[in-house]
């Protein structure tokens, strides 16, 4: 669910006119809505109702400052998986206590700058990470608190560019493999081992792959605490999908979701800690973009708009849908136009939405890309030079820019000529 609807003829983010927006800050924007964050939160909050229970949004998914401020004063812990980002969460006044550092490749200063904060925990993806962290926390005279990503080889039945725990999968270290090295942590004397941790992939709309690597997760628990290890908490990732495609089945009830991990690992007697970020923040987001022409080819209709692949990549790099939406009503009940949406980028995968079934669009025309507020604005980037897009939250009948749009002298001026003898 989210909060964009018609009213009045003209679709709005709760009650903010999105043709306002449009006018007050210019296209391409992104546009968020509190009412849509606060709703996905709650939902999976209340689904782990009487749990021991930590929800950590997966900051990858959305860093902007108003989106991450908003989460936690809900109480939200993050998920980060960069220096970066767990200066966004501690700028968002999100406790360090409440912050997982996860990721394939930290270095040694980024270990060293968590372990400065006091975050709640590192989740070790090898044998060189787990020694180079035991070697910076014992320069350090600290010890580093350690959860291990085990890759349990599932299938989560998702895009292959999203999954994340197959054995052919950079994640994590093989299950069969975990003990191992847990037995390795322990006589490293930095270390403190606090959970395990898992993350299968990306937009998952079975719970079956969930259920097969929570049930391994409950053998590994199992014997880690018949062995003595004084373990604190199991971290189950995120992945959990939402419809993308309004034609697509809905994905699984967070409940439902909910009951599978209570049923596997409840009566353990560790704290849960969940890293949800798409669920939370795609629906409460769109890319509003201007028609600039309507371009006739020889096989196809061109409906070329102001936003292109470098402020949307998902479309080209996970032939990912998103629903269109004309933000004048009556434009939906026009006879539609089999039509590309394409930016100006000059690419060939520089593509919104290819051979879509769309109303007739005309030049000035505004759209709305729905779903966009998860790796939509996180994967930007200035190629061809197209400087950096606003972002805009609403709230109510309020809306504030909480990112200004790059000016070209931000951008060119990020470069810097050598000054080289003559």
């Amino acid at each position: 669910m989210h909060h964009f609807a018609y009213k009045a003829g003209v679709l709005h983010a709760e009650d903010v006119d999105l043709s306002n927006v449009a006018k007050s800050v210019g296209t391409p924007l992104y546009c968020y809505s509190t009412a849509t964050l606060q709703r996905h939160y709650r939902l999976l909050a209340e689904a782990f109702e009487g749990q021991n229970a930590l929800i950590c949004f997966a900051v990858k998914a959305n860093s902007n400052q108003g989106v991450l401020a908003t989460l936690a004063q809900l109480g939200a812990g993050m998920d980060v998986v960069s220096e970066g980002e767990l200066r966004r969460a501690m700028a968002a006044r999100v406790a360090p206590e409440k912050i997982i550092f996860a990721g394939v490749g930290k270095t040694r200063s980024e270990m060293a700058y968590a372990l400065k904060q006091g975050i709640l925990g590192f989740n070790v993806e090898s044998e060189p990470e787990l020694r180079a962290l035991n070697e910076v926390a014992g320069e350090l005279g600290r010890k580093a608190p350690i959860a291990i990503r085990v890759n349990p080889d599932v299938d989560a039945k998702t895009h292959a560019k999203i999954s994340t725990g197959k054995s052919e999968n950079k994640f994590g270290v093989p299950f069969a493999e975990a003990r191992a090295l847990y037995d390795l942590a322990a006589e490293l004397p930095a270390l403190d081992i606090v959970g395990i941790h898992m993350h299968i992939g990306s937009q998952i709309t079975d719970l079956a792959p969930m259920r097969a690597a929570f049930t391994l997760m409950r053998q590994l628990a199992k014997e880690l605490l018949a062995a003595g290890y004084q373990l604190r908490h199991l971290d189950l990732g995120g992945g959990l999908g939402i419809p993308y495609d309004a034609k697509d089945p809905l994905p699984p009830h967070p409940r439902d979701y909910a009951a599978i991990i209570v049923e596997c690992l409840g009566d353990l007697g560790l704290e849960l800690v969940l890293e949800p970020g798409r669920i939370i923040a795609a629906n409460s987001g769109v890319l509003l973009t201007r028609v600039i022409h309507v371009k006739e080819g020889a096989d196809r209709t061109f409906l070329i708009v102001d936003a292109a692949m470098n402020d949307l990549l998902r479309p080209t790099l996970y032939e990912a849908h998103h629903d269109i939406w004309p933000v004048r009503e009556d434009l939906k009940s026009m006879p539609p136009v089999v039509q590309d949406i394409v930016g100006p980028v000059c690419e060939t995968g520089d593509y919104i939405a290819l051979e879509r079934s769309l109303p007739p669009f005309s030049e000035g025309d505004l759209v709305a890309v729905m779903a966009a507020g998860a790796y939509g604005a996180v994967m930007s980037s200035t190629y061809n030079s197209r400087p950096l897009v606003p972002e805009v939250l609403v709230k109510g009948e309020d809306f504030a820019v909480v990112r200004p749009r790059q000016s070209y002298d931000e951008l060119i001026g990020l470069d810097r000529l050598p000054n080289w003898p003559a």
